[in-house]
């Protein structure tokens, strides 16, 4: 109930008036069934927007400190992200990623549409970074449809570090039902799940038009300080292998 509060009263319309966003290609997004929205990264909003601006509900996987964090504020961001249905999904440990797709598996088994990030992280740059192949295990075990989307301009509007957003139009952009149908019954061959998530991931860069890199997000956000530290001390940066 108060997801739909949140929707239509308390932040939906604050949202649409902050950002003003134009919606491309609403009509590739199913009116009825399970299917798998997977989408770029850059902000923090994203997370609101896409909600915002869809006519069904939709349930992202959301990192687990979202709702850990100590005290009353930490209580009330908790509240808040399950209310806007968001699930917890521990990202650490060698189980994470496969209750990742236990959790998605299951808002799939309910009818229902999923969203994804398959970068695993917001980008720090602006950059779309390599796929992880959870949204592919998902897919092909679900048997679902999935659909591409870029978020433009919300990197702009709010960039990783910046708590109040821009005022400005950003516009969400979906892509054609993606179908691996072909697929079925493959998901524990590795080359497989790493060829469907590529051709997603090269499917939300057709939309976004953004710079690509073959790089996991995570490792690249890593390596900035190691980076810095080198170009102070004046060692070059050894080439990626």
């Amino acid at each position: 109930m108060f997801y739909y509060l949140l929707k239509y009263v308390l932040l939906g319309p604050l949202l649409r008036l902050l950002f003003r966003p134009r919606i491309e290609g609403l009509e590739n997004v199913p009116e009825t069934g399970p299917a798998i929205i997977a989408g770029n990264h850059l902000s923090f909003s994203d997370h609101f927007l896409m909600p915002a601006i869809l006519k069904r509900r939709i349930t992202f996987l959301a990192k687990a400190e979202y709702f850990t964090g100590p005290g009353v504020k930490g209580r009330l961001t908790a509240f808040f992200f399950r209310s806007a249905g968001q699930i917890p999904v521990d990202r650490s440990g060698k189980e994470a990623g496969q209750a990742a797709i236990r959790e998605g598996l299951g808002v799939l088994d309910k009818g229902e549409l999923l969203g994804i990030y398959p970068e695993g992280t917001r980008s720090h740059d602006g950059r779309l970074y390599k796929g992880k192949v959870g949204v592919a295990v998902m897919a092909l075990r679900a048997g679902v449809p999935v659909i591409p989307c870029a978020m433009i301009g919300t990197f702009e509007a709010q960039p990783p570090g910046k708590t109040l957003p821009r005022i400005r139009p950003v516009t969400i952009r979906f892509g054609e039902p993606l179908d691996f149908a072909r697929f079925a019954g493959m998901e524990q061959q590795k080359a497989v799940l790493r060829a469907v998530t590529d051709e997603i991931m090269y499917a939300i860069l057709t939309l976004s038009e953004q710079e690509y890199v073959d790089q996991y997000a995570a490792v690249a956000k890593a390596e900035r300080p190691t980076e810095r530290s080198a170009r102070e001390h004046g060692v070059p940066r050894a080439p990626l292998g």
